[in-house]
């Protein structure tokens, strides 16, 4: 009777094996797969655009210009000089400054002038193309703007002559305006003796004094 029970049991092993069961019972144990990391995407800093220097202190010094050149006037600029434009383009304060240099043996009479706002900084590229276009708007026929080339001083610069073309006793005039930061300037010479690369070099060192 053993040895009966014992050939059935073999022959029901035999048949377990055969159909799979057996491994299905007695399957070895799955390894678990490493859990994915996931690496945070870093928030890059904003930089504050702000300046942060006085805006007086941005002005040109006596000694930032060649000798004989006096100093004319400088001043802060009023919120009631400003226009309705500037005032919705977020204008917040200003500075204007202007020196000359006469010479009355040689009929000489130069002068040259800055002015500097501050504003919104994020308004800062329609307050550079709105006085652009103002500017290049104002060319005529007999006294055109010509844009000049001119090295960047900051996030937008644009150079310009004007004269009149049909009087050959006329000033000339350069001009160079420029932003960076929250800062806008326009720096001006005209006159009877005018140089554009001497007006490049004080816009340059205008601009380094944006911090």
């Amino acid at each position: 009777m053993y040895a009966g029970y014992g050939i059935l049991c073999c022959l029901c092993v035999a048949a377990l094996m055969g159909s799979g069961c057996l491994s299905a019972l007695f399957s070895s144990p799955s390894v678990p797969e490493p859990a994915s990391t996931t690496v945070p995407t870093p928030v890059p800093t904003t930089v504050n655009p702000a300046s942060t220097v006085p805006v007086s202190q941005m002005a040109l010094q006596p000694t930032d210009l060649p000798s004989g050149y006096i100093l004319r006037d400088r001043s802060d600029i009023s919120y009631l000089e400003t226009d309705q434009i500037e005032r919705n383009l977020g204008w917040k304060a200003g500075y204007k400054v202007t020196y000359y240099h006469l010479d009355l043996q040689q009929y000489d009479m130069t002068t040259i002038s800055q002015e500097i706002d501050l504003y919104t900084p994020i308004t800062m590229n329609t307050v550079f193309n709105v006085r652009k276009d103002s500017i290049t708007g104002q060319g005529t026929g007999s006294s055109p703007i010509y844009e000049l080339p001119c090295p960047s001083m900051g996030d937008h610069t644009f150079a310009y002559r004007t004269g009149d073309s049909s009087d050959p006793y006329s000033y000339t005039s350069y001009s160079i305006l420029f932003t960076r930061k929250d800062v806008f300037e326009e720096i001006n010479m005209s006159g009877t003796t005018t140089d554009f690369e001497l007006l490049k070099s004080l816009a340059q060192t205008a601009s380094d004094r944006i911090q």
